[in-house]
């Protein structure tokens, strides 16, 4: 989720089990604590592109590191705080924003290792994106009225529309699910996955991805409470492997990357379309029905030992402007 948010319900978890005197001070105290799982973004290798993929929303986000990381962030805020509140109490609000960082994020599409090392698998819950402004809007609503009044109950109330807000999220997910399912089985695909993704500040268009035999279906598919689910078929796809490049040794640099960004990618990697030796992720892209990935890493077959790059493609065109907003008015 995005840093403003996860501050924003830090602190609101924080206030809403502080004394009355702690109050603002519990909100600094858990809004700061819920930007320290992020942190993990400086871990990076100017040598590794991948290093920095391998360790976002890692150990950092899991519930078994959330004490030492409150701890950690604790020490660092009790020269700040230490005439408001006692050391326990600091943890405990600290501890508090922590865990509200590591749980918000398990409820988008990109996935956090939770629960490490107990599960070294990342879970997504994919019931809202990592930017919904809406959502903000509930806890900056209740945190503002908190501070204004002076009364907790603001911030149950907040934390209350917040849980709504990602319970109606879920609602949403299996609707596009259900649909993803009856669109499958009109073509006549047995699917072996399908994956559903919510697009960018909204609960109503998804992303669906079904899998069969190494081959991926695209689709955007809308669903509103008022009308039936409406659906923007796209296309499909072929899943690649390492083993797609077959002249690359096995030993190249080239081709352990390509093994291990294929485990980051969750087995979902293609080419680009239109960029050469590009491979990318194929559960993000700019639009929900599109096959061309967000990001990815180009290769040089003719050199398998060079360095790899790290590709970001965020281009978004005024045709595809056009394209998200009809499908978002469910035109």
């Amino acid at each position: 989720m995005d840093i403003v948010t996860h501050a924003l319900l830090g602190a609101v978890a924080a206030q809403s089990i502080s004394q009355r005197q702690h109050a603002r001070a519990a909100s600094g105290v858990g809004a700061i604590a819920a930007l320290l799982p992020d942190l993990d973004v400086l871990i990076r290798s100017a040598d590794d592109v991948l290093m920095t993929l391998t360790y976002h929303r890692h150990f950092s986000h899991s519930l078994f590191f959330a004490p030492i990381g409150a701890l950690l962030a604790s020490l660092f805020l009790w020269f700040v705080f230490r005439r408001y509140m006692n050391k326990r109490q600091l943890y405990l609000y600290a501890l508090i924003g922590y865990v509200s960082a590591c749980l918000l994020d398990v409820c988008t599409s990109y996935g956090t290792h939770l629960l490490w090392p107990l599960m070294d698998k990342p879970i997504s819950l994919s019931i809202i994106a990592v930017v919904d402004p809406l959502f903000s809007l509930i806890l900056i609503g209740a945190l503002g009225s908190a501070i204004y009044t002076h009364q907790q109950r603001w911030c149950w109330l907040g934390l209350v529309g917040a849980v709504v807000y990602l319970s109606v999220g879920a609602v949403q997910h299996q609707r596009a699910y259900h649909t993803a399912e009856a669109l499958a089985a009109q073509r006549g695909v047995t699917p072996s996955r399908i994956i559903i993704k919510p697009t960018l500040a909204n609960l109503f268009l998804w992303r669906a991805i079904t899998i069969e035999d190494g081959r991926a279906w695209t689709d955007a598919i809308r669903v509103c409470w008022s009308s039936e689910a409406k659906i923007y078929q796209g296309t499909s796809v072929t899943l690649i492997e390492p083993a797609f490049w077959k002249d690359l040794p096995p030993d190249s640099r080239a081709y352990r990357d390509l093994t291990r960004f294929f485990a980051l990618a969750d087995r979902m990697l293609v080419t680009h379309p239109q960029h050469e030796n590009f491979v990318g992720d194929l559960r993000y892209a700019m639009l929900p029905d599109s096959v061309e990935p967000m990001w990815g890493i180009r290769i040089d077959p003719m050199n398998p030992d060079a360095s790899t790059d790290f590709v970001v493609d965020r281009s978004f065109t005024p045709k595809m402007r056009e394209a998200l907003i009809k499908m978002l008015q469910g035109k």
